[in-house]
C-alpha cells in the first residue's frame, strides 16, 4: 500500500518538475522574443527617424498596435514587443492553471483562474 502512495508522489513530483521546466523555458522564450521584437522596432525607428505615426500620436488599442506592427511602423513594433513582454507572465499563470488541474489541486486552480481572469480583463478595460 505504501509503495503505491510512494509511486504516486514520485509521479506527481516528476510532473511538477517537468511543468516547472516548461514554464521556465517558456518565460525565457517570451522575454527573448519580446526583446527581439522591441529591438527590431528600435532599429527601424533609428534608421527611418520616424515613429510611423503623425505628430505625437500613437496606437493605444491592441488591434491598432498589431495592425501598425504588420505595416512595419516602428513605434507599433516596439509596443507589440512590450505587449509580448507583458503577456509572458500572464501565460505563466495560465500554465499554472493547467498544472494545478493535472494535480487536482482545486483551491489553486480557482485562485489561479481568478488571477488569470483579472489579468486578461485588465487588457480590455485598462487604458
Amino acid at each position: 500500500m505504501s509503495e503505491v502512495i510512494e509511486k504516486e508522489k514520485q509521479t506527481s513530483g516528476k510532473v511538477l518538475n517537468e511543468a516547472e521546466v516548461f514554464v521556465s523555458k517558456s518565460l525565457r522564450a517570451g522575454v527573448l522574443l519580446s526583446a527581439i521584437v522591441i529591438s527590431v522596432g528600435l532599429v527601424l525607428f533609428l534608421v527611418s527617424g520616424e515613429s510611423g505615426y503623425p505628430g505625437e500620436t500613437y496606437p493605444t488599442l491592441l488591434k491598432d498596435i498589431f495592425v501598425g506592427a504588420v505595416n512595419m511602423k516602428p513605434f507599433a513594433i516596439i509596443l507589440a514587443g512590450l505587449v509580448l513582454l507583458i503577456l509572458t507572465p500572464i501565460m505563466r499563470v495560465g500554465v499554472s492553471i493547467l498544472v494545478f488541474l493535472k494535480e487536482k489541486d482545486w483551491l489553486y486552480v480557482i485562485i489561479s483562474a481568478i488571477v488569470f481572469l483579472i489579468l486578461i480583463s485588465s487588457f480590455f478595460f485598462g487604458k
